[in-house]
């Protein structure tokens, strides 16, 4: 007996695949929902903490801001208090410099030269005087360039002859000169006898030099002097 199917089992199967279909693309579409919600919360927790972590930044930075100001501050008064300590010094230095100048000049005047003025304006001194001859002034130009550690740079403005009354009937030529000199602060001054001392010791080393090589070319042929004689000894 054949038994023949006459129901619409074809639509039904489509119908069957159609709502599988459906089924699955609303769980796809569910599942989609999901996975994109969690990547959303995640990466809203990610920019909340840093966001939180930017503002904590912002802060410490403020904070360092205003920590720089106040070291800049402080920076600046300690200049200022570094500026005044070293004006205070100069000052407590320069009180000396008249004393430090009548030495020099006392100590480098050569004989035969006389001084009748002398002016200072901030640190260059003016001087006039009377010299026996101008060899005298040269030799006052170069003590004071050279000798002194207090005064340097000296330049002649003037020299005039001029003729001085030594007696009633006895008159002398001289020389009227008018120089002028730069003086040195005291810093500089102990700068200036330091590289000279260093220029010195340079110096003598230098020196001495030589003098050892000498002495030891002496003390080798003194040690080879006597062989001769030995072996003419032996000679004999």
């Amino acid at each position: 007996m054949i038994l023949i199917n006459l129901l619409p089992h074809r639509e039904a199967a489509r119908k069957r695949r159609r709502e599988l279909f459906y089924a699955g693309l609303g769980a796809s579409a569910v599942a989609g929902v999901v996975i994109a919600g969690g990547v959303y919360l995640w990466y809203a927790a990610q920019i909340s903490g840093q966001q939180n972590r930017n503002q904590i930044l912002a802060s410490e930075i403020t904070k360092l801001d205003a920590q720089i100001k106040d070291i800049a501050t402080l920076q600046e008064e300690i200049a200022a208090l570094r500026a005044r300590q070293q004006a205070v010094e100069d000052l407590q230095a320069d009180r000396n410099m008249p004393v430090h100048l009548l030495n020099e000049l006392s100590r480098l005047l050569p004989d035969g030269v006389y001084l009748s003025s002398m002016k200072q304006t901030n640190d260059t001194v003016a001087l006039a005087g009377v010299a026996q001859s101008n060899e005298r002034v040269s030799e006052l130009l170069r003590s004071l360039s050279s000798g002194s550690t207090w005064m340097t740079r000296p330049e002649l403005v003037e020299i005039v002859a001029g003729n001085v009354t030594v007696g009633p009937k006895d008159t002398r030529r001289v020389a009227n000169f008018r120089m002028t000199v730069k003086l040195l602060r005291a810093s500089e001054a102990q700068k200036a006898a330091s590289a000279a001392s260093a220029a010195a010791a340079a110096a003598s080393t230098n020196a001495l030099t030589p003098a050892v090589a000498a002495s030891g070319a002496l003390a080798s042929a003194a040690g080879a002097g006597p062989a001769p004689a030995t072996a003419a000894s032996g000679r004999k």
